[in-house]
């Protein structure tokens, strides 16, 4: 599909087929595409919880304004921004020094200076450190949007959810911030999509 067209076709849809599974392979496939998109340094601070069971969507979705397309899409996705990923140790950080060293960009004596400068740029303040999560999670969930369209798929990133609710619920750690959550699944069948709502031009977003 030509990168216009998943332009085009992606929308963030409310009505989701219950009955037409999104299978483990295309789901890999999707979120393993979207792992392209730049992040800082390389950190990718960003985790998945994957939720399928009909229980647990139920219990989340009693925590986001009882949104009906989180019970109907057959995958809800929990993106997780991790703001500790630019300290030392971080498994996702270790992981990119290695890869580093191992392709030459960087020596294994640079260690400590890495740290250093992973802090400094985005550990200095608490800030810093939510802007580097978010920031890059978000570049993540929109590769991951587009690449479930290029699949396919159709998707809805939500905000609105009860965020210490759900960290509570789904026991995620303190380190990670929920930006969103996007339903992935099929579009309903016989639902019409409504024209395309208005965007800005490049004249009222350029300013000055």
């Amino acid at each position: 599909m030509d990168f216009k067209d998943i332009l085009e076709k992606r929308r963030a849809i409310n009505y989701f087929d219950p009955d037409r599974d999104v299978d483990e392979t295309l789901l890999r496939a999707v979120v393993e595409s979207a792992a392209k998109a730049p992040s800082s340094y390389n950190l990718q601070p960003w985790k998945l919880k994957v939720l399928r069971d009909p229980a647990r969507k139920a219990e989340l979705r009693a925590l986001a304004f009882d949104q009906p397309k989180i019970t109907e899409a057959p995958v809800v996705l929990m993106l997780l921004a991790d703001r500790d990923g630019w300290k030392g140790g971080n498994a996702t950080l270790e992981s990119v020094f290695r890869d580093f060293v191992k392709s030459g960009k960087m020596q294994a004596d640079q260690k400590e200076w890495f740290e250093g400068v992973t802090q400094g740029l985005y550990g200095r303040d608490a800030e810093a450190v939510q802007a580097f999560a978010n920031k890059n999670a978000g570049l993540f969930a929109m590769s991951l949007m587009y690449a479930a369209s290029h699949h396919g798929l159709e998707t809805h990133p939500m905000d609105g959810f009860d965020h210490d609710g759900v960290r509570r619920a789904f026991g995620i750690p303190d380190n990670y911030w929920i930006p969103m959550l996007i339903a992935v699944g099929h579009l309903k069948p016989g639902v019409t999509l409504h024209p395309r709502n208005w965007r800005q031009s490049y004249d009222d977003m350029v300013l000055g």
